[in-house]
């Protein structure tokens, strides 16, 4: 963020009037999926820039169809500050545009300045500025960037401090759940590493809980709970608790990471909603 904004962390802690969403489904692809439904809640207006129209976005008042992100001209960076361009060779569907087309059309309805672009490129070169030094700018290296970080994230997420005895979550997202693309293939939804999430514990905890592979806990985190399936980690430190993110079955629960509650139960939960799959038209 510019001088005066906001990072994502601090859009949640602080809900806005109105949001703008890109190309996210807030409980889905945000680390907080409760502070970002209140977020929503929170909102007089909320705009979804999508390709797609599911539950996700059910809370957005109004939807402007964009195209996927496969599907335009743009850049990537890689893990070593590596600047990658491609270019779109699929035509958006019917009405749909490159999200930095709505985003430059609303900047010129708006009468805001920055919004002159007529290309991908140029929205590029006003983004990273000097290519050559992108990976000096990236890097954490002088530490700052990170306790700024990790302030913001304990402002939302509250103390995960390990002295008080409470489960850590640890939140991986399982590799078929990390974008809207790969959460509609049907083919990859049917493989193992689409099958649905499990508690991990460490052996400590296993054992001391007497559990059995298939048996089923409840989690509990800040206002919500699932009930899932446990497996046991070997390889997770005692006192931390593994429970995927960015999963239908697990948006009820709060941050990524901080402490949760785990308890018995021998019911068994009722499935996250799911994300259904139609593309915004014409």
């Amino acid at each position: 963020p510019g001088p005066g904004g906001l990072d994502a962390a601090g859009l949640l802690a602080q809900p806005r009037r109105a949001l703008l969403l890109l190309g996210v489904a807030p409980v889905l692809d945000l680390a907080n999926p409760q502070a970002a439904h209140a977020a929503m809640q929170a909102a007089d207006l909320v705009v979804a820039m999508t390709a797609f129209r599911d539950a996700a976005v059910e809370g957005a008042h109004v939807l402007l169809p964009i195209a996927p992100f496969t599907e335009t001209s743009g850049t990537f960076v890689n893990a070593e500050g590596r600047v990658q361009g491609f270019q779109g060779v699929v035509k958006p569907l019917g009405q749909t545009r490159p999200g930095w087309k709505v985003l430059r059309v609303l900047g010129n309805l708006l009468g805001l300045e920055g919004f002159d672009f007529d290309s991908s490129q140029q929205v590029r070169a006003a983004a990273l500025g000097d290519e050559s030094t992108l990976a000096q700018r990236l890097s954490n290296a002088g530490g700052s960037a990170v306790k700024g970080a990790q302030a913001a994230s304990a402002a939302v997420h509250g103390s995960t401090d390990p002295a008080s005895g409470a489960l850590q979550r640890v939140a991986d997202v399982p590799i078929y759940a990390t974008d809207a693309l790969v959460r509609r293939a049907e083919a990859l939804q049917q493989t193992t590493d689409a099958r649905p999430p499990r508690i991990g514990l460490p052996t400590g905890l296993w054992r001391q809980w007497g559990l059995a592979e298939g048996d089923r806990l409840r989690v509990k985190q800040g206002n919500g709970h699932v009930t899932l399936a446990v497996r046991l980690e070997p390889t997770l430190a005692e006192g931390c608790v593994r429970v995927p993110a960015g999963h239908p079955d697990t948006v009820s629960l709060g941050s990524m990471t901080g402490t949760l509650v785990l308890e018995r139960t021998g019911q068994v939960a009722a499935a996250g909603a799911g994300a259904a799959a139609d593309k915004v038209g014409a």
